[in-house]
């Protein structure tokens, strides 16, 4: 079955895209939970969650890693949480990786991790 996130690479379905290249496209996320929350995605459907892209690929995961910086710089003034969600129980429910990019131009706390 393709996943939402492969609708939206092959432009099947909208989305904010802020950034894209021939590895990885990076959207806005449609129910944000921070005031700036982007979705960073490899474009290859091979890998369902973080784990098996950094077993598979770690040039790959090195690279969204490193798109994910680059767009904190823009979007946050530099401060970011990375966050992966690794199989149902821990709220992953696009099983194509992916990695939520958040943060606030106002800065976030400890605190609020739990939130998320």
């Amino acid at each position: 079955m393709t996943s939402v996130f492969t609708r939206i690479i092959e432009r099947e379905i909208p989305a904010d895209v802020v950034y894209e290249d021939e590895q990885v496209i990076a959207f806005r996320d449609i129910a944000p939970r921070a005031p700036v929350h982007l979705l960073v995605v490899p474009k290859s459907p091979d890998y369902a969650d973080v784990v098996e892209l950094a077993a598979g690929d770690p040039a790959l995961l090195a690279h969204l890693v490193a798109t994910a910086d680059a767009l904190a710089r823009e979007h946050t003034g530099g401060d970011f949480r990375l966050v992966f969600n690794t199989g149902e129980g821990a709220g992953q429910t696009v099983f194509h990786v992916h990695a939520h990019l958040l943060g606030s131009r106002a800065g976030m706390t400890e605190e609020s991790l739990g939130e998320l």
